[in-house]
């Protein structure tokens, strides 16, 4: 109602000012153009002033007269809000109307692309992943995630080129639910989940403080995490596990994790056996010091912040409890391990 008694005042004044022929024409022009066919398509870039805008509306057809628009804009001050992005309006929609639409930034949906990418999986399963979403062959994605080529990210998080990694990205593909825009190329879905991780480690108070700290590297600490992320179901327990892990590469202690071995192997196994604890491969922390190359699948933010602040133990040990709780038991000595092993399987 009030818009309706703005413009009957702005008409009347711009009839007392310019009277006869010319306030019939200034009257006639403002008005919304007769409803007429389907709703019109318009794309207002940023950059954009007002003027630009006003005449994009008149060229397609929305209003009547742009110069007029403008008058319209200045008077009531608006237009410096407007936001970029494709619209629809149809002839017939009154200022205030397309003036509330721009302000809002009610633009145009796209079609788009959700998809699910679970914490913990591999740069293989990922691909997978992606391939089902875009109806890509997995291949596309994979061969990006092995080399990283023309991704800005790659670049800005330093992921190291080695040869001893099975997939140069692995670790760094942030496991969310994401929304992308249908046409996404698969080299922007890829850079859109590295963002996440950058986005993600951000969000962590001083993290690249804390890192220095400890004296890692990213490229360390996404490893620790993922081996977090593989080893541990009770989020409680993430930050005591990163510590038992800590605590065996400070002792110089071989970290024996299946979830390395698993990595290696096509299909998971319900239980290792001694042949697979003997595969050569630098991921097989039961034959080799140290952490392995790389990460072994995608960490969640919850095991990312265990590995940059684990809990402090003596522990060195844990086996998973057998009772279906998922949890694990903890030991100091490999004698308490032992006693552990044998508790967890009269539990099962």
């Amino acid at each position: 109602m009030k818009a309706a008694i703005r413009t009957v005042l702005i008409i009347i004044l711009l009839l007392a000012l310019a009277g006869g022929g010319g306030a019939w024409y200034i009257l006639n022009g403002m008005q919304p153009v007769e409803p007429a066919g389907p709703a019109v398509t318009f794309t207002i870039e940023k950059g954009m002033g007002s003027a630009e805008i006003a005449s994009l509306l008149e060229d397609n057809g929305i209003i009547r007269n742009g110069m007029f628009f403008r008058g319209y804009l200045k008077w009531v001050k608006e237009g410096s809000s407007f936001k970029a992005g494709t619209y629809t309006a149809s002839p017939g929609d009154t200022y205030d109307e397309l003036i509330a639409r721009l302000n809002a930034g009610d633009v145009v949906k796209e079609d788009t692309v959700v998809f699910t990418i679970p914490e913990g999986f591999t740069a293989k399963q990922i691909a997978e992943k992606l391939a089902e979403a875009w109806n890509q062959p997995a291949d596309v994605f994979l061969k990006m995630m092995n080399s990283g080529a023309g991704l800005t990210e790659v670049n800005t998080l330093k992921i190291p080129e080695d040869a001893s990694l099975r997939h140069r990205l692995e670790g760094y593909l942030f496991p969310e639910t994401y929304e992308l825009a249908k046409d996404s190329t698969p080299q922007e879905v890829v850079e859109a989940m590295l963002e996440q991780l950058t986005k993600k480690l951000d969000s962590i108070p001083d993290w690249q403080a804390q890192l220095a700290e400890r004296g890692l590297s990213l490229h360390e600490l996404l490893t620790v995490a993922s081996l977090v992320e593989r080893e541990v179901v009770v989020d409680e327990e993430r930050p005591l596990v990163a510590g038992v892990i800590y605590n065996r590469l400070k002792k110089g202690q071989n970290l024996e994790i299946d979830a390395t071995v698993q990595y290696l192997l096509d299909k998971q196994k319900e239980r290792l056996l001694n042949k697979d604890l003997k595969v050569e491969s630098p991921y097989n922390t039961y034959r080799n010091p140290g952490l392995p190359p790389g990460p072994i699948g995608s960490p969640g933010l919850a095991s990312i912040q265990a590995a940059l602040a684990p809990k402090a133990s003596e522990y060195y040990f844990y086996v998973t409890k057998k009772d279906g709780t998922q949890g694990h038991l903890f030991g100091k000595t490999y004698k308490e391990h032992l006693a552990n092993i044998k508790k967890s399987e009269q539990n099962q």
